[in-house]
């Protein structure tokens, strides 16, 4: 393998931990803006009978942690064949 192989699973590692963040904050501001959407509603029935589901806010965080592992995946990839 040429010596700059590294550099590709590095990028992509690096690439996916920005993406996991970016969605993790997205999905913490979601839940945020949804539950505060309560504050101001007078029936608070669908707060408390949990219905309808609303799954994007749980969603978006679960599919950052899974970039944020996979990105740390290639990140590790990239440091085996950088030093191994």
């Amino acid at each position: 393998m040429p010596e700059e192989s590294w550099f590709i699973p590095m990028a992509i590692g690096g690439f996916f931990i920005l993406f996991g963040l970016v969605m993790l904050f997205w999905g913490r501001s979601e839940e945020k803006s949804y539950y505060d959407s309560f504050v101001t509603r007078v029936d608070v029935r669908e707060f408390l009978e949990r219905w309808p589901d609303h799954p994007e806010p749980g969603a978006l965080k679960l599919g950052g942690w899974v970039a944020i592992i996979v990105g740390l995946f290639m990140l590790a990839l990239g440091g085996f064949m950088l030093w191994g």
